[in-house]
């Protein structure tokens, strides 16, 4: 018999993605900024496609504050544009990788 032991260590780094990434619509709103550097809050409502406008709200807000995706009000009218921060560019491989595990087994 075969036991595997795993140290607080490697659950910690799984668990710091799953926080990020462990809901419905995270991985999905992250996966615009695969082709676009900057993406506005109406892009993203009507590419996701049933998405509540406050769940989308209380999304981007998380993603803000975890430092995933930078908000910039520079676009000289009250519209907003989000961009990915280097700690979200570096989340890139992991949605490629999700997305081909999905290719291939849905």
């Amino acid at each position: 018999m075969v036991t595997t032991v795993t140290t607080d260590n490697e659950i910690g780094c799984i668990k710091a993605a799953t926080d990020i990434l462990g809901d419905k619509w995270t991985p999905q709103l992250l996966r615009f900024f695969i082709n676009e550097e900057k993406v506005r809050f109406c892009q993203i409502q009507d590419l996701v496609g049933g998405i509540n406008p406050r769940t989308l709200s209380a999304r981007l807000a998380q993603l803000e504050d975890k430092g995933i995706i930078i908000k910039d009000h520079a676009t000289g009218n009250s519209r907003c544009e989000y961009s990915l921060t280097e700690k979200g560019r570096d989340l890139m491989p992991v949605l490629h990788a999700m997305q081909s595990w999905s290719t291939q087994y849905s």
